[in-house]
């Protein structure tokens, strides 16, 4: 049986497992790896971070990851099939591993967070296109 998200360990196993899937996924995973170029023993420590804080409220986060999406979106577009692709896999991966309240809080605001990236994105996106 599943247990719930209850700790560090499972913060980890659930960021590590995630990512391992966008590394190798066929939409995302260039995003990562060729565009982005992410380091990825600085990467995942800041993740398990930011899911910590999210899931457990830590405060173990600092950082601003929407002027982080922006300017990767300025490299390499991103669009809704991107957003929606990584919201697959987190869904998938919190799915196989875990079972309860936080898990369930993961998703929600997985799926939160991604929408507001991508909408702002999207704002961003248009206010550039009038400027021209």
């Amino acid at each position: 049986m599943k247990k719930d998200i209850a700790g560090r360990p499972d913060i980890e196993l659930l960021v590590n497992t995630f990512y391992e899937k966008i590394a190798a996924d066929q939409q995302l995973g260039y995003i990562f790896n060729d565009v982005a170029k992410v380091n990825w023993q600085r990467h995942l420590p800041v993740m398990y971070d930011f899911w910590e804080n999210i899931i457990l409220f830590t405060g173990s986060y600092q950082g601003n990851p929407m002027n982080l999406h922006q300017h990767l979106h300025h490299i390499a577009p991103l669009d809704a099939s991107h957003f929606e692709q990584w919201n697959k896999l987190f869904i998938a991966t919190v799915n196989e591993l875990f079972k309860g309240k936080n898990a369930e809080l993961a998703k929600q605001k997985a799926l939160s967070i991604s929408t507001i990236i991508k909408e702002k994105i999207s704002f961003s996106r248009r206010d550039n296109e009038r400027s021209y």
